[in-house]
C-alpha cells in the first residue's frame, strides 16, 4: 500500500483532549482544495494531540459533552448507550487471595453489547454536528467487529447505509448481528498486514474512494474515540466509585478506552495506577521488549494490533502486561460461571492480568476492571467446549471434573 500522501499528512489526527468534534478544520473527510482522491490515511499516523496533564481545559479545541441522567422512557435505543453498571467481583477475588475490593465495569450492558457502542455514537454525532455526515450517506469502517456493530446499530436507527470491513478471524456471531442490523460486510485475510491493500484498513479506504458520499469515521485516528471515554465513561467510573479507586485495568485495541479513561483519572484521581493489557502477538505494550515473541496470531478478538493506533496514548499507562489466549478464555469462563457476568474473551484478558496486579493492593483499596463486550459474539468459540478442546485451551479431563452436588 502506498505511504500516506502529502495531502493526508496535512490533516489533523485530532486532539483527544477534552470533548467535542474533530471534524472541523483539518478533518479526515474535508479534503484540501484540489485534492480529488486520498488513497488512504495511516491508522498509526503520529498523534498531534495537545493534551497534557495539568493543562487548563480552556486550551482544548474540543466541545464538552456532559454526563446526562437517563429518562424513564427512552426516545430510541441509542439512549441505552452508557450508564453501564459497576459490579463487585466476589468469588474470583477471594479465590485469588486479593485483599482489595475488585470491581468490574460491565460494558456489555450497552445497547449493542460492547464498549464500542460509545465511540460509534460519538463519532457519528460529531460528524453530523460538523455537517460531514448527511442523510443517506454511507458509513464505512474497518473494525474487528464491535465498532462495526455499534455503527450499524446507530446507522439503522438514524437511516445511514453501513459497510463493515473486518478480518476473517472474527466470529460468525458478529457477522450475523451485523447482517441483522442491515450492514453490508466485507471480509479480509486475517494475516494481511495493516498497511497491505488487502487488509481491512486498505479495503475500507478503497471502498471509500469508490463509493460516492461515503465516509470512514476512522476509530484509529478519530479524536471522538478517546473523548467518548474521557467525557463519559471515566466520569461514570468516578461517580460509581465516589472518586476512590487505586488501580484500573483495561485491555487495549484502538486504545481509545484506556486513553480516555486514564487521562481523566490522571486529572481527577492522580493516585490511581493504570494497567494496560495487550495480547501476546500484538505490539501495543511498552517497553518494546514485552512484544518480542515469535507468536503473531491470537484467538482473542477486539484487542491488540500490528500497529500503534494514533488515538492510543501509551504515556498514560503506568504498566503494561501481556495476556495469553488460554488465560483469557479461562477467566472469561470463570467470570460467567462464578460471577454470572456474560462477557467476552477480552474481558478475560483484562481480569487475568488484574488479579495479578491487584495482589499488591491493601484491604481498603479498590481495583476496577473494564469488561468490554458480551459473550453473545463468541457462542461458537470459547463458550464451546469442543472449540476449546480443538484449540488446545482445554483437556478432555477438564470435562470430567465431578460436580460437588453429584
Amino acid at each position: 500500500m502506498p505511504s500516506e500522501t502529502p495531502q493526508a499528512e496535512e490533516r489533523s489526527a485530532g486532539c483527544p483532549h477534552l470533548s467535542g468534534a474533530h471534524l472541523g478544520k483539518g478533518s479526515l473527510e474535508k479534503e484540501p482544495p484540489g485534492d480529488k482522491e486520498v488513497l488512504w490515511i495511516r491508522p498509526d499516523a503520529p498523534s498531534r494531540c495537545s493534551w497534557q496533564l495539568g493543562r487548563p481545559a480552556t486550551s482544548s479545541p474540543h466541545r464538552h459533552t456532559a454526563l446526562e441522567k437517563s429518562p424513564k422512557i427512552l426516545p430510541d435505543i441509542l439512549k441505552k448507550i452508557g450508564d453501564t453498571p459497576m459490579v463487585r467481583i466476589n468469588k474470583i477475588g477471594r479465590n485469588f487471595g486479593l485483599k482489595c475490593e475488585l470491581l468490574a465495569k460491565c460494558e456489555f450492558f450497552n445497547a449493542g453489547g460492547s464498549v464500542k457502542d460509545r465511540i460509534s455514537l460519538r463519532m457519528i454525532e460529531d460528524a453530523e454536528r460538523e455537517g460531514t455526515l448527511k442523510p443517506g450517506d454511507t458509513i464505512i469502517e474497518p473494525t474487528s467487529g464491535n465498532t462495526g456493530i455499534g455503527l450499524a446499530l446507530a446507522a439503522a436507527v438514524k437511516g445511514y447505509h453501513c459497510i463493515i470491513v473486518m478480518p476473517e478471524k472474527m466470529s460468525t456471531e458478529k457477522v450475523d448481528v451485523l447482517r441483522a442490523l442491515g450492514a453490508e460486510i466485507v471480509r479480509t485475510p486475517t494475516n494481511a498486514r495493516f498497511d497491505s491493500p488487502e487488509s481491512h484498513v486498505g479495503v475500507a479506504w478503497r471502498l471509500r474512494n469508490e463509493i460516492p458520499n461515503s465516509h470512514i469515521l476512522d476509530q484509529y485516528r478519530n479524536a471522538s474515540n478517546p473523548l467518548a471515554h474521557y467525557d463519559i465513561t471515566a466520569e461514570e467510573i468516578l461517580q460509581q466509585c465516589d472518586g476512590r479507586l487505586d488501580l484500573l485495568g483495561a485491555s487495549a485495541g484502538t486504545g481509545g478506552t484506556i486513553t480516555g479513561i486514564a487521562r481523566k483519572l490522571k486529572e481527577k484521581g492522580p493516585g490511581c495506577k493504570i494497567i494496560g493489557v495487550d495480547p501476546e502477538g500484538s505490539i501495543l505494550a511498552e517497553p518494546e521488549e514485552l512484544n518480542q515473541t515469535e507468536q503473531t496470531a491470537y484467538e482473542v478478538e477486539g484487542i491488540g494490533y500490528d500497529f500503534i493506533p494514533t488515538v492510543l496514548d501509551r504515556t498514560v499507562v503506568d504498566t503494561w502486561f501481556k495476556s495469553n489466549d488460554e488465560d483469557a478464555f479461562a477467566f472469561a469462563r470463570m467470570l460467567i460461571a462464578q460471577e454470572g457476568l456474560l462477557c467476552g474473551g477480552s474481558a478475560g484478558s483484562a481480569m487475568s492480568v488484574a488479579v495479578k496486579a491487584a495482589q499488591e493492593l491493601r484491604e481498603e483499596q479498590r481495583c476496577v476492571v473494564i469488561l468490554p463486550d458480551s459473550v453473545r459474539n463468541y457462542m461458537s468459540k470459547f463458550l464451546s467446549d469442543k472449540w476449546m478442546l480443538q484449540k488446545g485451551f482445554m483437556k478432555e479431563e477438564d470435562l470430567l471434573v465431578k460436580k460437588p452436588w453429584w
